[in-house]
């Protein structure tokens, strides 16, 4: 497994997505042994980034991941994260404690604010983090779902920040018009989730009606869909003719959708890790095939061409659960 740098960590270039690993709203029952299985096949696989948050599943992806490195810790990158109303100095140190107790640990190899602060002292938030840093309790800080000007608040604390955790994907290209350019001019790695969409990419979804009402949330789906919020038209026909070009593409190499999907990010210029979603041993084996995909110049063009029309349509908001006047990423 290839591995890339992130600020003083050597991150897999594949990482594994934790929250559905903890089950419950939206995932359905996970069985917690296979879900420890899981985490055992990717470190033996040489899959060493593991990201959780405090606010998966209220915690329970955290304990998940906790069990599953007893005897196993110092193979592991442990990235976790801390909701953004809960960095006044006191409260985010009794949440760092709290996400230690839960992952059976004595450090937090990365440790990212989910969010952009909105309400509260980014200074003194990233001052404690830097305190925890010292303290030996966090080994690296990161940020989640940061735009620039954002990205420029937490730099102006001169806060070490090596990462910033982002949705990306052929179909969510919203961080190229301006975030992706930033972070790489500044040396920030930005770690890539949802890669699949939520299932989108995998081609096992024939039309807008297929999707689950939990996966058709996001700005791609019309602001009629019973669980949306971002109050725009949407963009289905964009969305799944997209998805078709890409189908066509994947048929013609003879490989599964998605593996041109997650092979597509991986070679994108200032990707570090593409977070991957996977509740079963088999299903990881599955995914992991697609990382050992070299796809050619010409075809990494292809499928971006496959997917302009939907970028432009999406814009530049990369927050895909709210409308560019309400969106947390700016």
């Amino acid at each position: 497994m290839e591995r890339r740098a992130l600020g003083p960590l050597e991150i897999s270039v594949m990482g594994l997505g934790c929250w559905p690993l903890g089950g419950g709203p939206g995932w359905g029952d996970q069985d917690e042994r296979e879900a420890i299985a899981t985490i055992h096949a990717a470190l033996d696989h040489g899959i060493n980034l593991l990201d959780t948050a405090e606010m998966y599943n209220d915690g329970r992806s955290e304990e998940v991941v906790g069990l599953a490195l007893q005897g196993r810790r110092e193979r592991a990158i442990v990235a976790t994260k801390v909701m953004p109303q809960y960095t006044a100095p006191a409260t985010l140190r009794a949440h760092c404690e709290a996400s230690l107790r839960r992952l059976r640990t004595d450090y937090i190899d990365l440790y990212q604010v989910h969010w952009p602060i909105g309400d509260g002292s980014v200074e003194e938030a990233f001052a404690t983090l830097q305190e925890l840093q010292r303290q030996g309790k966090v080994r690296a800080i990161g940020v989640s779902n940061h735009g620039v000007r954002q990205l420029g608040q937490v730099l102006a604390t001169d806060a070490p920040i090596v990462s910033n955790q982002l949705c990306y994907s052929l179909i969510a290209r919203a961080i190229e018009f301006e975030i992706l350019p930033f972070c790489r001019s500044r040396g920030i790695a930005v770690m890539a989730y949802m890669p699949l969409m939520q299932g989108l990419l995998t081609g096992k979804y024939a039309t807008a009606d297929d999707v689950p009402p939990f996966r058709a949330r996001t700005r791609h789906f019309s602001r009629t869909r019973p669980e949306t919020r971002h109050g725009e038209e949407g963009a289905e026909e964009e969305t799944f003719a997209a998805l078709g070009r890409i189908r066509g593409i994947a048929q013609e190499l003879g490989v599964p959708m998605a593996h041109l999907a997650l092979a597509w990010v991986a070679a994108q210029p200032g990707i570090a890790t593409v977070l991957v979603g996977s509740r079963t041993p088999a299903q990881l084996q599955e995914n992991l095939a697609a990382f050992s995909l070299q796809l050619a110049p010409e075809i990494l063009a292809r499928l971006a061409e496959a997917t302009e029309a939907l970028r432009r349509k999406l814009g530049p908001n990369a927050d895909y659960w709210q409308g560019a006047e309400d969106s947390r990423i700016r």
